[in-house]
């Protein structure tokens, strides 16, 4: 087998290259002892390989050259999905199920399988859960909504949100709402505070003392929030904890943000309003109580297992 200087020192650099497979560093190996006049019977000897092996690593190089002592790529390309099918994927996703399905809502093999049987497209439910992940589709869970049907929510909406974006010069605006009901509960031993290696750690029993109801005034400036159990609700009470949340503003002009309880309209507080002009009232729409920043504080207390509601809890 003839070859050129050029063609030998090729080899020879691959035959002692180490970012060459070994297999590859072989066959270049065996065509050099073959250029160099050796017989077929003793390279095979030394390489450790049938003659016929020989053979065939000096007619892959004869044809093409370096490549030809490469290993040739096994099966064919990856066959990509078209655009069109991950674009129905995510439209079915967000669509609910055919009725006839009798399902709730789709998994991800319930979906490859209604695309395969109805569509005739052909995916895995695999493919169908990347695409979720990447979209941040999740078709199991669900939420609620609620359409307020004050015919002023526009404007009270406009109102409030200006209220807490940019309040009048100077004023102070008070977000206030009651929670009632609220359990009174006390863990039956004190909480075990962090140590090193050992987390917070809490009895999973309590103790009840009964009810309360829950008065509190946040501060949207500040993120103050001052609160008071009451034993009832009612107009007296809250007149009581509104006198109280608006005592340490004296001289400045308050505006309270409140829902539509019927407490908040009682003779007593349109009396003591009356008398004291720069106090404002600012109602919610009805049906919109998310709109007063108290409330998601309130939200908190609802998760009594939590070791911030413990907190909140002890401090109320």
């Amino acid at each position: 087998m003839d070859l050129s200087s050029e063609q030998m020192a090729e080899l020879r650099e691959l035959a002692g290259s180490r970012d060459v497979p070994a297999v590859v560093a072989l066959r270049a190996r065996i065509v050099l002892w073959s250029a160099e006049g050796r017989r077929r019977k003793d390279i095979a000897e030394l390489a450790g390989v049938a003659p016929l092996t020989v053979d065939r690593c000096k007619s892959r190089y004869a044809e093409r050259g370096v490549a030809g002592l490469e290993d040739k790529r096994r099966g064919g390309p990856r066959t990509q999905v078209p655009p069109r099918v991950r674009a129905r994927v995510i439209a079915l996703t967000r669509m609910s199920p055919p009725v006839d399905s009798g399902l709730s809502h789709w998994s991800t093999r319930t979906l490859a399988d209604h695309l395969k049987r109805r569509e005739g497209i052909s995916v895995s439910w695999h493919y169908v859960a990347r695409i979720w992940r990447e979209e941040n589709l999740k078709p199991h869970r669900s939420g609620t909504f609620k359409i307020s049907k004050d015919p002023a929510f526009a404007e009270k909406v406009a109102d409030i949100v200006g209220l807490y974006l940019a309040p009048p010069g100077g004023a102070v605006v008070l977000s206030v709402d009651e929670k009632t009901q609220v359990q009174a509960l006390d863990r039956t031993q004190p909480v075990l505070p962090v140590a090193f290696a050992a987390t917070e750690k809490r009895t999973h029993d309590y103790v009840r003392h009964g009810t309360t109801n829950l008065f509190a005034a946040l501060n949207v400036a500040t993120g103050e929030v001052l609160g008071e159990c009451k034993p009832s609700r009612n107009g007296a009470n809250f007149l009581a904890f509104l006198k109280k949340a608006v005592k340490p503003h004296a001289g400045k002009e308050i505006h309270v943000v409140l829902d539509n309880l019927s407490t908040h309209t009682t003779p007593g507080v349109k009396a003591w309003l009356a008398k004291n002009p720069h106090v404002h009232f600012h109602f919610t729409p009805v049906g919109s109580s998310w709109l007063n920043q108290i409330v998601r504080h309130e939200s908190r207390l609802r998760r009594a297992d939590s070791p911030k509601e413990d907190r909140l809890m002890s401090k109320v």
